[in-house]
């Protein structure tokens, strides 16, 4: 499995046709007194057969009288968001991408910008390496059917959206976009050679096998094939994705549930953050709180 695939699929990747057989991804209630909380674990981009989910998540997101997400509705399908990030992703005057890479990295991105039209060698050559990592992964997960659109995070904003229940978000889309142009030069690079390095067909077999365990609740097998291989592999980046956003997160969903007027919430976040020692379902039990894993 490539290093970058396995926490850009899950960081960074609609209702859909029925297939008979439900989805079963990973849910947990989280109670005290007088309120619950429902953690559902994304996964940002799937494919229409991927739908329905099961009668415990659609149970839990109609209890659930509001939701919440890493970055709330509005701004993330605000269409000025990918300008935004594109803008953030600009290399300074006077820099290039070419100068930045190994010749060979260079001589494999203009291949594939040769492969992918729409990415012109010349625009790519002005954005940072984590930028165009990302764009390599996704276009390669979206050539064999992945669809950011499908994601479960949209397909419950959009579900949110005409039963009126009120969406909120967990941090700024500006953070996020922060967190990745902050990575350090050598990490970026990194990333964006593996993506390159990798071919299609291992690609969609990493996503895939990610796909399987989101789908079938195997958490651990998730947990293995994410957040161990991510904190073993890239450690600085794990604790500044996964387990500093997490704590961040903490006193929000804390609120939540001691607040004695708070109605019950479905939190929906990249199920990386929901696994480990370091993830929201482990550090809510230490604080004592009530977690049950529903099925």
């Amino acid at each position: 499995m490539t290093k970058s695939t396995a926490w850009l699929a899950v960081c960074c990747l609609a209702a859909g046709c029925a297939s008979g057989t439900p989805s079963t991804p990973a849910i947990w209630k989280v109670s005290d007194a007088d309120n619950s909380i429902y953690l559902l674990g994304s996964f940002h981009a799937l494919k229409t057969e991927d739908y329905p989910l099961s009668a415990v998540v659609l149970a839990a997101y109609a209890d659930a009288e509001r939701l919440a997400f890493e970055v709330a509705p509005e701004e993330l399908q605000s269409p000025e968001l990918p300008a935004k990030m594109q803008q953030a992703a600009l290399l300074a005057p006077g820099q290039n991408l070419q100068s930045l890479l190994t010749e060979t990295a260079w001589q494999q991105l203009q291949v594939w910008s040769r492969s992918n039209p729409a990415f012109p060698i010349a625009s790519l050559n002005r954005m940072e390496p984590w930028f165009v990592a990302i764009l390599v992964v996704n276009t390669q997960a979206k050539s064999q059917g992945f669809e950011s659109g499908l994601g479960v995070d949209q397909h419950f904003m959009n579900a949110a959206k005409p039963a009126a229940k009120p969406s909120i978000g967990l941090e700024k889309a500006s953070q996020q976009i922060a967190l990745f142009d902050g990575m350090p030069a050598k990490a970026q690079q990194q990333l964006l050679q593996e993506a390159l390095d990798a071919n299609a067909s291992d690609n969609i077999r990493d996503l895939e096998k990610l796909r399987h365990l989101w789908k079938t609740g195997d958490v651990a097998g998730l947990q293995r094939e994410t957040v161990e291989r991510m904190r073993h592999e890239y450690p600085d980046l794990y604790q500044s994705v996964n387990a500093d956003r997490n704590r961040a997160w903490l006193p929000q969903v804390q609120a939540m549930l001691d607040d004695e007027a708070s109605d019950d919430t479905l939190v929906v976040v990249g199920a990386l953050h929901l696994l480990g020692e370091d993830g929201l379902v482990q550090l809510l039990r230490k604080k004592g709180y009530r977690v049950e894993r529903l099925k």
